[in-house]
């Protein structure tokens, strides 16, 4: 039985597999606005178009390169250890989440950025601003008080 049990790991696999097939598709979304956002720059409608189709393109590839983290972690955690950099590694659980939680708030502050140029209605985007510092401390303070030694 327990070898049977250790040999379901490899289900993992499918979740490593999944994550990288949707870091590729969102690395190509990436592209895709990359060519976008050169566009707007070439044939400008306005200042504010610019601001944001560049800062869409850093959300794509920061959500490309999480995903890709993610997979890369999963691996390490139930499969085996990759050739990584120091700062990729993941080690345990609670390094994956934090990982994940950092990258979480920098996708937030991205949006934040994108809502700030579009700017429309201040109590809306005081509520916004509010509500991603909100989240961000949670996940930071997840990331400071939860790891154990």
């Amino acid at each position: 039985m327990g070898k049977f049990l250790a040999g379901t790991r490899y289900l993992v696999l499918i979740g490593v597999i999944s994550l990288l097939v949707a870091s590729l598709a969102a690395f190509g979304w990436g592209v895709v606005r990359t060519v976008n956002a050169v566009m707007e720059v070439l044939y400008p409608a306005s200042d504010a178009a610019i601001t944001i189709a560049l800062i869409e393109v850093a959300d794509a590839f920061l959500l490309a390169t999480a995903l890709l983290i993610f997979s890369y972690g999963l691996y390490e955690l139930f499969i085996g250890e990759l050739k990584l950099p120091e700062w990729i590694q993941i080690h345990n659980l609670h390094d994956l989440e934090a990982k994940l939680g950092g990258i979480l708030v920098l996708v937030m502050s991205v949006k934040f950025l994108e809502k700030l140029a579009e700017w429309k209605n201040a109590t809306e985007t005081l509520f916004f601003a509010l509500a991603i510092a909100l989240v961000a401390a949670t996940l930071i303070a997840f990331t400071v008080f939860g790891k154990k030694e």
